[in-house]
């Protein structure tokens, strides 16, 4: 568990039952065991190890710091923790370019965090790069003017909400857009009574019914479940896939998954210890590779 993130992710929560070390070798275990699901349906997964010399509990969800585009641009982000700023690496880039990949500029964004100014990659910024629009849910790690920077540099138009969760009886900002949702090709997963403002929630819904997408809702329930925290991906012969944990799978209804296998297949893959302490699951866990190839 990550102390420096659980002040603002209030999925985190501490095992004490289990050893730190027994803790690792579990996420380990659910961390290898994804990779080879996605590598069993065709989906091309480049594994980049931690450093073992470096404090980094969130290396584990690379999304957070980086994001990759299709003109061969690479952005980097402000961190909100200061121990998730050392995720950043020039070799995981020298490993992309060796893997045939090719990229051209890089937009730095990561200065921010001199004035305490976070926007914390595709965890905040939900890209339909197809119809160019960029979704944010602001909150202590998405800032309202550097989202509107981002989207002047890659030519998207913003559209900016509040999504909220229940704590203790009061309403809080969630924490990363991700976790409450999914933009697919023709479908989105969202959950609408996160956003408490009514005209926020109308223009959200105008803008994902103008682009075509299906719109899944999904209940707050189901958010602390991660069942927001999915990614479509394409596997080989461009075949699509909605990422998942099994947790979010098991909470979805029937209904919601004949919805979602109407446009693809499902995978789903336990991440119970990398839910539980990292407080992300398994979209967070991949930084999708849109570069151009050499």
């Amino acid at each position: 568990m990550n102390e420096q993130t659980a002040v603002n992710n209030y999925y985190q929560k501490v095992l004490d039952n289990l050893l730190p070390a027994t803790v690792n070798v579990k996420a380990q275990q659910e961390f290898d065991a994804y990779v080879e699901k996605l590598q069993n349906v065709g989906i091309n997964v480049i594994v980049v190890s931690d450093t073992p010399d470096s404090d980094t509990p969130d290396s584990i969800f690379p999304n957070n710091w980086i994001s990759f585009h299709q003109d061969g641009t690479v952005a980097l982000y402000p961190m909100f923790a200061e121990n998730r700023r050392l995720e950043r690496r020039e070799d995981i880039l020298e490993t992309l370019e060796e893997k045939g990949f090719k990229i051209e500029n890089i937009v730095d964004y990561t200065s921010a965090e001199e004035e305490d100014v976070f926007l914390e990659g595709t965890g905040s910024l939900l890209l339909d790069r197809v119809n160019k629009k960029a979704y944010c849910a602001l909150s202590p790690r998405a800032d309202e003017d550097l989202f509107i920077e981002f989207c002047e540099d890659f030519e998207y138009t913003p559209v900016v909400f509040t999504a909220n969760q229940t704590i203790n009886d009061t309403r809080k900002a969630i924490y990363h857009t991700n976790v409450m949702m999914c933009l697919a090709e023709n479908f989105a997963i969202i959950c609408l009574a996160s956003i408490d403002d009514k005209k926020e929630r109308k223009n959200v819904l105008k803008h994902l019914k103008e682009d075509g997408k299906e719109v899944i809702d999904i209940t707050e329930d189901q958010v602390n479940t991660f069942a927001g925290n999915m990614l479509q991906v394409r596997g080989k012969d461009d075949e699509l896939f909605l990422i998942m944990s099994q947790a979010a799978f098991n909470s979805l209804t029937q209904s919601q998954k004949s919805r979602i296998e109407k446009y693809c297949k499902i995978v789903s893959s336990s991440l119970d210890t990398i839910e539980v302490c990292g407080g992300g699951s398994a979209r967070c866990m991949m930084a999708e590779v849109f570069l151009p190839k050499q």
